[in-house]
């Protein structure tokens, strides 16, 4: 088996309508389209809801469940909320410059940019409280080739040792990290 890309990506939403409005308007996504059905056609399980698709670039979708029947949607309280989130990528770092300014015209609470030595990032909520990124690449050929000669010794002493592993510190320093 090879998989050949994300099909989509599921989450909770509180309500479809304004979930959609949100990432149409700030997020320039298209609708795709919206299923409702009475049962889980997996399960069987009585549940109606609203499904719907939004395309998120290059075959990328993200869809929502709105679940009226189910009880009040919460998140993982032992995960921080900075853990899950979804992020989607820009082309430059004009492009992130412009979308944290536009978000924060349209009254959207914004973090960042931070400068992760490869990447470039903004980070904000949706309506949902899911944590959103917004990211530009950043990373040269040799920062790239550093980091992939490494990622199986990170890994490994990670596994081992549950500590903060090194071998990586590079990135922050200003010799290799981009302004």
């Amino acid at each position: 088996m090879k998989i050949q890309q994300i099909h989509h990506v599921a989450y909770r939403c509180r309500d479809a309508k304004e979930t959609v409005d949100f990432y149409t308007k700030h997020l320039n996504m298209n609708f795709m389209l919206a299923i409702s059905e009475d049962k889980v056609p997996s399960t069987k399980e009585p549940n109606p809801y609203m499904h719907v698709f939004l395309d998120a670039g290059n075959g990328n979708i993200l869809a929502f469940f709105e679940l009226p029947n189910s009880p009040e949607m919460g998140r993982d309280e032992n995960t921080p909320r900075w853990v899950q989130h979804i992020a989607f990528q820009l082309g430059s770092v004009g492009e992130l410059e412009q979308a944290k300014a536009d978000l924060m015209a349209a009254g959207i609470e914004v973090v960042g940019p931070t400068d992760h030595g490869i990447i470039r990032s903004i980070y904000f909520f949706d309506p949902n409280g899911h944590r959103i990124e917004l990211t530009t690449i950043t990373a040269t050929a040799e920062q790239m080739k550093k980091l992939d000669e490494c990622k199986w010794t990170m890994l490994d002493e990670w596994t081992r040792s549950k500590k903060t592993v090194r071998q990586a510190d590079w990135l922050h320093q200003s010799e290799f990290s981009q302004t």
